[in-house]
């Protein structure tokens, strides 16, 4: 894709430099807040370079690079929460299966769409889960078992279907859209949720990076140095996580992904003609 190549065709080590320091940063917020870490990749990655080493990064290259650095960061994380055995592997499973599929279809179709077009999916998708994550719910902080939970499996598969098709489009693991339905829809517990939604991200990242690589939209040096950057900083946040309140960590999401909603708007608005 000649867009592709134009804006990563002078990568060099300053550039290479912010990419891990932005992986880490994005790692750490995954592993904190068991999202797969591309809801605050993509805009970084979209104002922070050329803003540090003055090169402008591609859409489509922004939305493919950005789901490799989701999958180990995910992978990472998840291993955390598993080892303080807050992960369901049932709901996993179950939902993990259906975003497997809607993650291909929608990562593969990607490639066809225009970067703008791109651009405002994610943003009305970030203002959306922003807005729910705000509604009250009440927290238990106590000792909870994730096996013992109990969800409406139908229910499950087909809302992780459909936000495994949105998740595919934009290159993201899905799991800023998978916490409040499994807060608010399914009622699992924050802290299973956390530690699942990670599960069931790299299962939907896997399919998507699978798909960015086969349609060309993928470059592999700059994923990489993002992928070096976030796995200790994945780590560093799922240990972190342990030791926050449950609804602090439900409200400080809520609060990041409303500033990455502000922020993808503004672009959207500076970007396209209403």
């Amino acid at each position: 894709m000649q867009e592709a190549n134009a804006g990563l065709a002078h990568i060099d080590l300053g550039l290479i430099l912010v990419l891990l320091i932005l992986g880490f940063g994005a790692g750490f917020l995954s592993g904190l807040f068991g999202i797969g870490g591309a809801v605050v990749m993509i805009p970084m990655l979209l104002y922070v370079p050329p803003l540090l080493v003055h090169v402008g990064l591609p859409k489509h290259e922004v939305y493919a690079i950005s789901i490799a650095p989701v999958f180990f960061a995910s992978l990472s994380g998840m291993m955390v929460h598993r080892k303080n055995r807050f992960l369901s592997g049932k709901l996993a499973m179950y939902m993990g299966g259906a975003t497997l599929i809607g993650s291909l279809a929608g990562a593969l179709v990607s490639g066809s769409m225009h970067g703008s077009l791109l651009n405002i999916v994610f943003a009305v998708l970030a203002l959306l889960a922003a807005v729910v994550m705000f509604i009250p719910k009440h927290e238990e902080d106590g000792p909870v078992d994730p096996d013992r939970v109990s969800f409406n499996r139908v229910l499950a598969m087909f809302s992780a279907l459909v936000i495994g098709v949105m998740a595919g489009l934009v290159g993201a693991g899905g799991a800023f859209l998978l916490i409040p339905v499994m807060i608010y829809l399914l009622r699992i517990p924050t802290r299973v949720t956390i530690a699942t939604s990670l599960a069931v991200a790299m299962v939907s990242a896997s399919a998507t990076l699978v798909g960015k690589i086969a349609s060309g939209q993928m470059h592999y040096l700059a994923a990489a140095a993002l992928v070096v950057g976030s796995i200790p900083g994945a780590q560093l946040g799922g240990n972190t996580s342990k030791k926050m309140a449950a609804q602090v960590l439900r409200v400080s999401l809520a609060v990041v992904i409303t500033l990455v909603a502000f922020l993808m708007w503004d672009n959207v608005l500076a970007t396209t003609k209403l």
